[in-house]
């Protein structure tokens, strides 16, 4: 098992010596219990000797005992009370603190779990923080443009015509993207959602995703977007599917949500008149499906391949986002995960030339024993 970072070793790993420590608790009090015996059978035997009065001899050998009980005794409490200083700090809020990792023993191990906890909960507040940022200020916008519009109606500097009312309505479908969002992540954090699969033919349903995503573009340009629904029209979507017969067994409404959010990130870091592919292969199971969504744009470096569909992670590029495109929520990705994973089915970035390409497998209906 590989350590963790720094050298780390992770929860549940142990050493060598056949899981027992050499410096465990156990074999400190059985050294001190030994050292106790061979001190008071040594000064017996002394006493014996050299006639000495046996009251001096259970003195002598109290203050010692005494003496090492207490240095292996504050050698035990010393991180314990270390551990309840940081984790009464954590509890309060503060995840900056650690606990010195020095030791080779089940204190050792405590505080290494310890500090695992905090790097956890540091980062889930952390991804709070940003979350609430990313919502307010995706929320801010659409509110801002409706309220502008409702405020022109009521005080008679604009009528409530179709055009004015088509304002208006961009802005609610906004906030009604951003909401379904939410809710994406509501059923992802409660756990698994019942999935209503059948079979359908590939190209149709693909071409409609596409052709929606298109549509949604051009009625929207101009405005920023919420998560899964892109603005750029400048990008070109192509769509590739070879056998065009090509069938899948699947719940669309959750294959649209991987495909709709991989659209969109792929457009949000294309160039400029650049070109987003979605390919459909057949996969190795019955009614299985392989889908690559490949952009032209920078890519993705491959020691961040493991973030990429982590939640709130919006790429560290100088210019993650393409001309016309916000940075979105962070959760388009993770979403798509959350779909792939209810299906059984894979998802990860592969390797490529140029841009990023993403793939899906799907395993389609599971293989019947002969």
């Amino acid at each position: 098992m590989s350590a963790g970072p720094a050298g780390r070793r992770g929860p549940g790993e142990f050493e060598p010596w056949g899981g027992v420590r050499p410096f465990s608790i156990k074999t400190k009090l059985t050294v001190l219990v030994v050292i106790s015996v061979l001190i008071t059978t040594g000064l017996s035997m002394i006493a014996v000797h050299t006639k000495t009065e046996l009251r001096f001899i259970t003195v002598f050998s109290m203050i010692a005992t005494l003496l090492i009980t207490q240095f292996v005794a504050h050698s035990l409490t010393a991180p314990l009370d270390e551990m309840n200083t940081v984790a009464r700090s954590i509890s309060q809020g503060d995840y900056t603190r650690r606990v010195s990792e020095n030791r080779r023993d089940e204190l050792g191990d405590l505080a290494q779990t310890i500090n695992v906890m905090a790097d956890e909960l540091e980062a889930q507040d952390r991804q709070r923080k940003e979350l609430v940022a990313n919502v307010s200020h995706e929320l801010r916008t659409p509110i801002a443009g409706l309220r502008a519009v409702l405020e022109n109606i009521v005080d008679g500097v604009t009528e409530a015509d179709p055009e004015t009312m088509r304002t208006a309505l961009k802005q609610t479908e906004r906030l009604g993207r951003l909401v379904e969002t939410l809710l994406d992540l509501s059923r992802l954090d409660n756990g698994v959602v019942p999935l209503k699969k059948r079979r359908f033919e590939v190209w149709p349903y693909l071409s409609g995703v596409l052709k929606e995503a298109n549509m949604v573009a051009s009625v929207r340009a101009g405005i920023a977007t919420g998560s899964g629904s892109h603005t750029r029209t400048d990008v070109h979507l192509h769509l590739d599917v070879s056998p065009p017969e090509l069938t899948a067994h699947a719940d669309p409404e959750r294959i649209h949500q991987v495909v709709a959010n991989l659209i969109d990130n792929a457009v949000k870091h294309s160039p400029p008149h650049g070109r987003v592919t979605v390919k459909a292969r057949r996969g190795a199971q019955p009614e299985s499906l392989e889908l690559e969504v490949l952009d032209e744009g920078p890519g993705i470096p491959k020691s961040e391949w493991h973030k990429v569909f982590e939640r709130f992670n919006r790429g560290s590029a100088s210019r993650p986002q393409g001309p016309g495109s916000d940075g979105g929520t962070g959760l388009g990705l993770a979403i798509a995960r959350w779909a792939v994973d209810l299906h059984g089915g894979r998802i990860g970035v592969a390797e490529s030339e140029r841009g990023c390409r993403i793939l899906v497998t799907l395993p389609g209906l599971p293989s019947v024993p002969s």
